[in-house]
């Protein structure tokens, strides 16, 4: 089952670009485009806006999601059960924008998780495994307000731990707060300029 969700994911971000690229056409950042009354009221074919990256941190420079302490190697050297520093990093941003006409055409939700991999730990063990460690996600709800401002509400969730490193892994293990642990914002995002590409 694992397997198949790990499938599905890394499909996921592999072909969002190429979805996205195929739905998008040059738009400014900082400008607003009134919906076409042509435009579709329901899922027009522009809703989708978004971004995917794949990180990698060589070694002496690894991601650390603060689920282990730094002094991790103490606590069994290279056979040290917490080794959740990240290697590899799977990011992205997913903006949903459902309505093509009417003042609903402000609304839009959105998700951005950041996929962590790997097996390190400081000064003692570096390693190219591409084991997974957990994701870190949050998503939320806006409304553009006018000449490039967004109002949003963002909740943010304390890390997920995957698979076998879903438990308590020893002295050195912090727990899944994670570098930002829970908490929900209120915010207001301004855009500005144009893209050139």
């Amino acid at each position: 089952m694992q397997r198949l969700a790990w499938m599905w994911i890394l499909t996921f971000f592999l072909l969002f670009p190429l979805l996205v690229g195929a739905q998008s056409s040059p738009s400014s950042q900082g400008t607003w485009q009134a919906g076409d009354t042509n435009d579709r009221l329901f899922f027009p074919r522009d809703m989708l806006w978004g971004w995917a990256q794949f990180d990698l941190a060589p070694p002496h420079n690894e991601i650390d999601p603060n689920l282990c302490a730094g002094n991790a190697g103490d606590y069994g050297g290279v056979n040290a059960p917490c080794s959740l520093f990240a290697r590899y990093m799977l990011s992205g941003v997913l903006e949903v924008r459902p309505f093509g006409r009417s003042p609903l055409r402000r609304f839009m939700l959105f998700g951005a998780p950041a996929f962590l991999f790997g097996k390190t730990i400081p000064k003692t063990l570096y390693t190219w495994s591409f084991d997974p460690i957990g994701v870190e996600h949050s998503w939320g709800a806006g409304i553009y307000v006018g000449k490039g401002f967004e109002f949003r509400v963002t909740q943010h969730f304390l890390f997920d731990r995957l698979g076998s490193r879903n438990r308590n892994l020893g002295t050195a293990d912090l727990g899944n707060n994670g570098p930002w642990g829970r908490y929900m914002t209120v915010g207001v995002r301004k855009t500005f300029g144009t893209r050139r590409w």
